[in-house]
Formats: C-alpha cells, structure tokens, sequence
C-alpha cells in the first residue's frame, strides 16, 4: 500500500485530499501545514509520494521540493497549485517535482497523477 505525505497549509484541503487518497487505498502517513513541517515528516516517514501545495507560510512548496530532492533524489512530488502559478510549477519540476495538479481539481485527475508518479 502506497504511503503518501499531504502538505497544504489549508486544514480543510489536508483533509480533503487526505480522505480522497485513502478512498483509493493508500495509507496517508502523515500531513503538514508548510514546507519545513513537510522536510520534518518525508524525513521521518520516507512516503512513496507527497502532494504538495506550493503557497504556504514559512517555506513554500518550491523551496521545500527542492530541499527534499536534495537530500532524497528518489522523492516522488505531486505539486497542487492554484490557477496562475505556472512560472512557480516550472520552477518545482526544475527542482525535482515529478508532475503537478491544477485547484480545483477532480479526484480522478489527482489519482491519474498519483497513480502515474508511482510507477517512475
């Protein structure tokens, strides 16, 4: 059962994606609400994939993309973004992201996405 790490500093949309995710059968590991939290738990928990929001308070998602890769090439980041944030979802794929999804978004696009990150 794939592990999955939900980062978003938005309670509401942690839990939303957080039930999606274990509806399909995964096994969400953990959540945090910025990019340092998210460092914390991928470090302490090694998921198999995190979704990752991109605007958050005290490190955003690009910068915590970029930390994780370093440190773990093999992480496997799904970058949730809001409408207009192309220039920011370019720079995440450059620092190591492997695919993004667009708010709002269907659950069955996130899975496609999800599912697809897993097999590289």
């Amino acid at each position: 059962m794939p592990k999955v790490l939900v980062v978003d500093d938005a309670m509401f949309m942690r839990v939303t994606i957080s039930r999606m995710i274990e509806e399909w059968g995964y096994d969400v590991v953990a959540q945090a609400s910025n990019g340092k939290e998210a460092i914390a738990k991928f470090e302490e928990c090694v998921p198999d994939v995190v979704t990752m929001d991109v605007t958050m308070p005290v490190m955003n998602g690009i910068e915590a993309v970029k930390t994780i890769v370093e440190r773990n090439p093999e992480a496997r980041i799904v970058m949730i973004t809001a409408l207009g944030q192309q220039k920011l979802i370019k720079q995440a794929l450059e620092y190591g992201a492997k695919d993004f999804v667009t708010k709002p978004f269907e659950p069955e696009r996130l899975k496609e996405v999800i599912d697809h990150v897993l097999t590289l």
